[in-house]
């Protein structure tokens, strides 16, 4: 069975190949810049050129292939159009299973980062082909960038409140993509994915216990966390964006309790003092 991965030099898409060859699946790479994907073909993977804008070169990406999964693209604004090209070319394949990463509570999440993923969905509910929906929780790998920030000063900021966030590891989610792709059942199915369940006051003494110093959560306004974001460096949209989700954190929207990520790993999430951790090393 043949496997392919779209993304693949992305971070996600990385470690999907990456848990893909270490089961010995036929794994196929689909990327933008093969350069960037060197260290994939060393380690046995089949490098693939294609753009999510160019369904010529997806239809040639995806001959022979089995089952694909679509990691979401990162042009906003022209996600909705660049998912369908990619379902569009694996419907021509006719492959027998198509996985997509999406964002948990898709029905009811009205975060910024939500919209494509909803307008994405929307397509795949009239896929002429299997689908499954990975609705990725956050990744723990996100709260990095303000990291060192959080331990010289000694607070984590953030605009969530008593809200709650499901996360795990990068690559959890990637483990888990990795199962669904080479496990029969899963056509059909809308996973919820989210490890363990934590508040900023929470994740503020995750970030003291891995690196050894008293970290405490501060709680501030959303357009206020904003504005302070992109005061120290963060470019606007993205400032937007990032205390976007701190607001539907605070509303529960990604505080995911399915156990699905758990189930298809077979073991615990990875905990976020892990991936703190590890980033310090």
């Amino acid at each position: 069975m043949s496997i392919a991965v779209t993304g693949a030099s992305g971070q996600l898409g990385r470690l999907v190949v990456e848990a893909l060859l270490k089961q010995g699946a036929a794994t196929i790479a689909v990327v933008h810049d093969p350069a960037k994907a060197a260290d994939l073909a060393a380690q046995g993977a089949e490098i693939r050129q294609a753009s999510y804008y160019d369904p010529a070169a997806l239809d040639r990406a995806f001959a022979g292939v089995q089952r694909v999964l679509l990691v979401s693209g990162n042009e906003f604004g022209s996600r909705v159009a660049q998912h369908t090209n990619v379902l569009r070319a694996a419907e021509r394949a006719g492959v027998e299973l198509f996985a997509y990463t999406s964002i948990p509570n898709i029905d009811h999440n009205e975060l910024i980062l939500a919209r494509e993923h909803r307008g994405t969905e929307a397509v795949l509910d009239a896929a002429a082909i299997p689908v499954v929906r990975l609705r990725n929780g956050w990744y723990w790998e996100n709260y990095l960038n303000g990291l060192t920030h959080a331990i010289e000063s000694g607070v984590l900021y953030g605009a969530a409140g008593t809200g709650r966030v499901a996360g795990a590891s990068r690559a959890d989610y990637a483990e888990a993509a990795a199962k669904v792709l080479t496990t029969a059942g899963h056509g059909g199915q809308n996973y919820e994915l989210g490890g363990d369940s934590l508040g900023y006051a929470d994740l503020a003494q995750a970030i003291s216990e891995a690196s050894g110093k008293p970290v405490r959560y501060q709680d501030l306004p959303q357009a206020d966390y904003a504005a302070a974001l992109e005061q120290n460096g963060v470019p606007a949209q993205y400032a937007l964006i990032v205390a976007d989700v701190d607001a539907g954190i605070a509303q529960g929207i990604l505080d995911v309790e399915t156990g699905d990520l758990q189930r298809l790993l077979g073991r615990a999430a990875t905990p976020a003092v892990e991936v703190f951790r590890a980033a310090l090393v």
